[in-house]
C-alpha cells in the first residue's frame, strides 16, 4: 500500500494461543452501570474544572483524562476485589468497555463538541453587534429556544438558578439525534474499511497499546507491565517533569522546567523572522506514543515542518506579508481530500467484496460488530439522515451534500491516522478547512444564490469543521482493534459507542446548562468556549450579503499544492519500496505542525538509534519506557493536577495543562 508503514504489531495473548479463548462479553449490566456512574462523576469533575474554574481541559485529551482515570481506578478496585474476595471480578473486556464508554461520553460533552454547539446556536439571540441578530429568523425553533429571556439568563444567570428544561428539551433531543446519526455513519464507514487496514495492511493502532497493557495483568505483550522497571523509569521521568512545574505553580520561587522552548529569538532579522513563531514543545504523551510510530512518518513530520518554515522565509523575501504564506491549513485540506481518494482507491477490491457480500446476504465474523449489509445500509441511511436534518434546518441541499461529504472524507483520513500513526491529539485535522475550502473556492455568491438563510445555517454548523466530533472516529476504529486483540464480543463495543454518545450528551446538557443558568456564562472565566468564533461566523454571514467573498486564487493554489504533494509522496512510495517519506506525516504537519514537529523529531532520532544499534529486540524492550512516559503525564498532569485544580483554580493558572 502506498501509505502503509506500520510498526510491527506486538502479538497479543490470544495470538499466542493455539486454541482461541471464548469471546469476552465486554458490555454487561454491571460494566454498563459502572460506566454510567463514572460518566456522571466525570461530568461533575469536568463541570468544575473546565466550566466553572477553567483549570484545565481534561476532556480534549486522547484518551480523555476522565476515561483513563476511570480505567485506572476501576482496574485497581477490581484487582483489590479479586485479591480479597476470591471472586473473578470484571473481565478485561468489561474494563475496556468502561474505558471507552467514559472516554467517548466525556469527549462528546467536552469543549469541541457540546460546548461549542451551545455557543453557536445561542449567539444570535444574545449578541447584538455586526448583524448577528439577523440570523435569528433563519434558525428553526426546534434547534434552539427563541425566547430571548431564556438565552439572556443563560449568559447572565437566572435569579433562581433554575434551568428552563421545557425550553431546552426539544433542541437537546434533536441535536443528540443529529450527532447519533453522524456517529452511526462514521462507524459504518470504519466497519467497511477496518478489515482491509487490520488484516491486509497490518496497521499497528498505537493508541491501543497502553489501555491493553493496563488491563492485561501480565498476559499482554509486555508481561507484568506494572512491574516493568522500564515503564516506571518513563513514568518517573514525565511525572517528575510535571511535579517540578506544579511546585513552581504552587510556589513561584521554585524553578520550573516549562512547557516549551522558544526558538524565535534566534531569527530576529527579516526574512528569517518569518519562521516565527517556532517553539519546541515538550509533550510527554506525544513522545511516548510517537515512539510507536514508524520512522517514515515521524521523519516526514519534522521535515515537512522545516519545509513550511523555509517556504515562509522565501515568501517574505519576495514581499508577501508575514504569516500569509505558505497556507499550511489550505495545503492540509488538499492533502486530506487526496488521501481520502487514495484510501478508497487502495481499498476498492475490499469494498467491492463487502458490497457483494452485503447484496448476497453473506454473513461474516469480524471485529466490526455489524454485518457488511448493516454497514452499507447504515452508511447510506445515516448520511441521508444527517443531510436531511441539515436541509430541514435551512441549509441548501447541495451545500449539505458537499459539506458533509468533505466532513466525512476528513473523518475517514483521521481514522487512518489514528490506525497507523496514533498521534494522541483530538484536534489533528485542518482546523476549519472543511467549511472554509468551500467558501474560498466557490465564493459566497454560490451560497447566497440559495438564499441568505443558507449562510446563517452554515454558520451554525461550524462545529463540524472547527469542532472535533468527526475526529472521534478514531475511538471507533480503535474499539474494533480492542475487540480483535482482546477477543471482546464485537457487538459489545459497537453498542458501547452508541450508548456512550446518548448518555454523554444527556450528562453534557446537564453539566453545561446548570452552571450557566446558576452563575451566568458571561460571569464564568472564559464564558462559553467558542462564543467568539460563533460571533465571527454570524458576522461574516451577514457581511457576505452586502460584501460578497470572492474566490481566493492563493488559497486555492495552496490546496492544489497540498493535494499534488500528497499524490507525489504516495506515488513515490508505490515506486520505491524504501522511500523514506510518508504522506500521513505531511498531513499531520499541515494539521498541527507547531505542536507536533519537536516531539516527533526527538522520537524519530531515538527510534532510529534504537533500531540501528540495538535492533528490534532492544526497541521492543524500550517500548514500556515510552508508554510509561505517556502514562506518567496523563496521571500527574491530567488526573492529579486536574483534580487538584477543582479546588485550587488560581494555583492551576500558574501551570495550565491543555491536551489539545
Amino acid at each position: 500500500c502506498a501509505m502503509s508503514a506500520s510498526t510491527p504489531k506486538t502479538p497479543s495473548a490470544a495470538s499466542k494461543s493455539e486454541t482461541p479463548a471464548p469471546l469476552d462479553p465486554g458490555l454487561t449490566w454491571r460494566s454498563f452501570l459502572i460506566a454510567v456512574v463514572c460518566t456522571v462523576l466525570a461530568g461533575l469533575w469536568v463541570k468544575q474544572a473546565e466550566i466553572v474554574v477553567l483549570a484545565t481541559q481534561i476532556s480534549e485529551a486522547v484518551p480523555a483524562i476522565p476515561g483513563l482515570a476511570a480505567l485506572i481506578f476501576v482496574f485497581a478496585g477490581n484487582a483489590l476485589w479479586k485479591r480479597f474476595s476470591g471472586r473473578s471480578g470484571l473481565s478485561r473486556g468489561e474494563l475496556i468497555c468502561i474505558f471507552l464508554f467514559v472516554t467517548i461520553a466525556n469527549t462528546v460533552s467536552g469543549v469541541g463538541v457540546q460546548r461549542f454547539l451551545i455557543a453557536l446556536i445561542t449567539a444570535p439571540f444574545y449578541f447584538k453587534q455586526g448583524g448577528i441578530p439577523e440570523a435569528q429568523r433563519h434558525l428553526p425553533e426546534w434547534v434552539v429556544p427563541h425566547d430571548t429571556e431564556t438565552i439572556r439568563r443563560l449568559y447572565e444567570g437566572s435569579p433562581d438558578g433554575r434551568v428552563p428544561w421545557d425550553e431546552w428539551m426539544v433542541p437537546a433531543l434533536i441535536w443528540t439525534g443529529f450527532f447519533l446519526a453522524l456517529w452511526v455513519t462514521m462507524y459504518c464507514l470504519m466497519a467497511l474499511l477496518y478489515r482491509a487496514w487490520s488484516e491486509e495492511e497490518k496497521l499497528s493502532f498505537p493508541l491501543v497499546f497502553l489501555p491493553t497493557e493496563i488491563v492485561s495483568e501480565g498476559a499482554g505483550a509486555f508481561a507484568n507491565f506494572f512491574r516493568n522497571p522500564w515503564m516506571w523509569a518513563g513514568f518517573a521521568f514525565s511525572g517528575g517533569y510535571n511535579l517540578l512545574n506544579i511546585l513552581h505553580a504552587l510556589q513561584p520561587s521554585f524553578p520550573a522546567v516549562g512547557k516549551f522552548y522558544d526558538l524565535s529569538p534566534a531569527f530576529p532579522d527579516a526574512p528569517w523572522s518569518a519562521v516565527a513563531p517556532i517553539r519546541w514543545h515538550f509533550r510527554p504523551e506525544l513522545i511516548g506514543m510517537g515512539y510507536l510510530v514508524s520512522t517514515e512518518i515521524s521523519l516526514t513530520v519534522w521535515l515537512s515542518f522545516v519545509a513550511m518554515k523555509l517556504a515562509a522565509v522565501a515568501a517574505a523575501a519576495m514581499g508577501y506579508p508575514q504569516g500569509a504564506m505558505p497556507y499550511a491549513k489550505e495545503q492540509g485540506i488538499g492533502c486530506y481530500l487526496v488521501l481520502g481518494v487514495l484510501i478508497l482507491y487502495l481499498a476498492r477490491r475490499h469494498l467491492l467484496r463487502t458490497l457483494r457480500m452485503a447484496i448476497n446476504g453473506v454473513s461474516h465474523e469480524g471485529s466490526e460488530g455489524i454485518s457488511y449489509r448493516t454497514a452499507w445500509l447504515g452508511l447510506l441511511l445515516g448520511f441521508t439522515a444527517v443531510v436531511g436534518l441539515c436541509w430541514l434546518m435551512g441549509l441548501a441541499l447541495w451545500v449539505a451534500l458537499l459539506f458533509l461529504t468533505v466532513v466525512l472524507v476528513v473523518a475517514m483520513v483521521i481514522g487512518r491516522i489514528r490506525g497507523e500513526a496514533g498521534v494522541p491529539l483530538i484536534w489533528l485535522f485542518p482546523f476549519y478547512m472543511q467549511k472554509n475550502v468551500l467558501l474560498y473556492t466557490l465564493g459566497s455568491h454560490a451560497f447566497l444564490a440559495s438564499g441568505d438563510h443558507t449562510l446563517s445555517v452554515f454558520a451554525m454548523l461550524t462545529f463540524l469543521s472547527r469542532g472535533y466530533f468527526p475526529a472521534m472516529i478514531g475511538y471507533q476504529i480503535e474499539g474494533m482493534e480492542f475487540s480483535r486483540r482482546l477477543r471482546i464480543r464485537p457487538s459489545a463495543l459497537a453498542w458501547t459507542g452508541v450508548l456512550a454518545v446518548v448518555i454523554g450528551f444527556a450528562v453534557g446538557w446537564w453539566m453545561h446548562l446548570t452552571p450557566y443558568y446558576q452563575h451566568g456564562a458571561q460571569q464564568l472565566r472564559g464564558g462559553i468556549w467558542g462564543s467568539g468564533m460563533a460571533r465571527q461566523e454570524y458576522q461574516w454571514a451577514a457581511q457576505f450579503v452586502d460584501t460578497p467573498r470572492l474566490p481566493e486564487p492563493a488559497r486555492i493554489n495552496a490546496t492544489v499544492v497540498g493535494g499534488a504533494t500528497t499524490l507525489a509522496l504516495a506515488m513515490m512510495r508505490l515506486t520505491f519500496a524504501r522511500f523514506p517519506l510518508h504522506p500521513l506525516g505531511y498531513a499531520i504537519t499541515c494539521s498541527y505542525d507547531a505542536l507536533v514537529w519537536g516531539p516527533f523529531m526527538l522520537v524519530w532520532l531515538l527510534k532510529a538509534l534504537a533500531l540501528r544499534y540495538g535492533g528490534m529486540m532492544f526497541y521492543r524492550k524500550t517500548i514500556p519506557a515510552f508508554l510509561g512516559l505517556a502514562l506518567g503525564h496523563y496521571a500527574v498532569a491530567g488526573i492529579f493536577w486536574g483534580l487538584l485544580g477543582v479546588w485550587t483554580g488560581e494555583a492551576v493558572k500558574g501551570y495550565p495543562v491543555f491536551f489539545g
